[in-house]
């Protein structure tokens, strides 16, 4: 008789030990209550998926929701999504125990941080107008064409879309400097994302949970100065997905 296939663990994220049960609501893929595998001081969050469990993007959200919903009550660290194990041994064998020493001091240094995410990006018809209305080449070249039918000056149209993205985009540095000079004092570390288009920054912060409403109040005051020109948003709080080195397990 063929034996039933047992479950893998998938693994979310690692807490402290003494940091209290998983949340009751809290499910995995297959329905089932999440559950804790403990090792001296350390604890990884874990759910059964059976073998022919394929992720979607319902399961990846649920994962992120999972995994901030941990972050509210302690310091975790977030597993890379997908990571699964055979069983409870393996969990400790494989995380736990060879990963002591790294994941107890990042549990100490995530202990009341989370993060955010900060965005900001052009308004299109406000930095066009900016371009053109600070360089004189732009400018000639904008007149020159405006007028013309679509099929002629093909050239001149597309040596002006260069030269505005190039002008957008050195726009974009100083202006993603100023965003960063309002962010810098209320955050622990960043990592600044590469960026294009309209875009001007995209970036991720590690913040002390007391400072977070300190930083979205400096973000809206510039928000609200510059709303005619740039969109800045604020992301978060959630689970320190980028400060954890691309924790992960296959």
């Amino acid at each position: 008789m063929t034996a039933a296939p047992q479950p893998s663990l998938l693994v979310y994220g690692v807490v402290a030990e003494d940091a209290g049960s998983v949340p009751a609501d809290a499910v995995g893929p297959d329905g089932a209550a999440l559950r804790r595998v403990t090792y001296h001081d350390l604890a990884a969050v874990v759910g059964g998926v059976m073998p022919e469990w394929r992720p979607g993007r319902q399961d990846l959200l649920q994962y992120s929701s999972i995994v901030d919903g941990l972050a509210q009550h302690g310091p975790v660290v977030p597993v890379q999504f997908g990571s699964l194990l055979a069983d409870e041994q393996d969990v400790v064998e494989r995380v736990l125990a060879p990963e002591e020493e790294r994941l107890s001091e990042l549990l100490d240094e995530l202990a009341g941080k989370v993060q955010v995410q900060v965005r900001a990006r052009y308004v299109e018809e406000a930095v066009l107008a900016e371009v053109v209305a600070a360089d004189p080449g732009v400018r000639a070249l904008r007149e020159r064409t405006k007028d013309l039918p679509e099929e002629a000056g093909h050239a001149d149209r597309v040596r002006l879309g260069e030269l505005a993205a190039h002008a957008v985009a050195d726009r974009a540095v100083e202006d993603a400097e100023t965003v960063l000079a309002v962010v810098r004092p209320h955050v622990v570390a960043e990592i600044v994302r590469p960026v294009g288009g309209l875009d001007v920054l995209d970036a991720v912060a590690l913040v002390e949970v007391d400072e977070v409403r300190v930083l979205e109040d400096a973000l809206e005051a510039l928000a609200q100065a510059a709303f005619d020109r740039l969109r800045i948003r604020l992301v978060g709080p959630t689970a320190p997905y980028d400060f954890v080195g691309g924790t992960g397990w296959d």
